[in-house]
């Protein structure tokens, strides 16, 4: 592992984990919504975490790239996150909500990661991050304007 590499790393572990705390909720939510808007609800969790299981390899990869070793087990997943699981089973709309707060914070985590690898100058992480951040800003948007109606 290069030195210069180390909070590039560490950043990209941290998004690791809290993206798949966040993947398996929004599978929870898919698995689970039901009333109005059921359709609309169920589509769209399932095209996050489809998404999200795309960006999940693509951040782990990136670790393995860099010289680093990505946290894989649930337990250190669960440990080291900062977003946590949904024992609950909300209402469709109160799961959405869930989801945008939790999309936000992994939007912040993405922007500190991408500060950190273009400080090393490391462009293909910070790539990586710039394609993620877009498609999440994107979401946030459209779930906004979803929770606006």
């Amino acid at each position: 592992m290069n030195s210069n590499t180390v909070k590039t790393i560490e950043n990209l572990d941290q998004l690791l984990a809290d993206a798949t705390v966040f993947y398996q909720k929004l599978r929870h939510y898919h698995w689970n919504v039901s009333g109005p808007r059921f359709y609309q609800y169920h589509e769209l969790f399932e095209s996050l975490y489809d998404a999200w299981a795309e960006a999940i390899d693509e951040i782990a990869e990136r670790i393995l790239q860099l010289g680093g070793v990505p946290r894989h087990t649930l337990a250190d997943m669960l440990a080291a996150a900062t977003i946590s699981e949904d024992p609950e089973i909300p209402a469709g709309e109160i799961m959405l909500r869930r989801t945008l707060a939790d999309l936000q914070l992994l939007h912040g985590e993405m922007c500190v990661a991408a500060e950190a690898a273009e400080a090393e100058a490391d462009r293909v992480t910070t790539g990586l991050l710039d394609g993620l951040c877009t498609a999440t800003e994107k979401t946030l948007w459209m779930i906004g304007a979803t929770l606006a109606a």
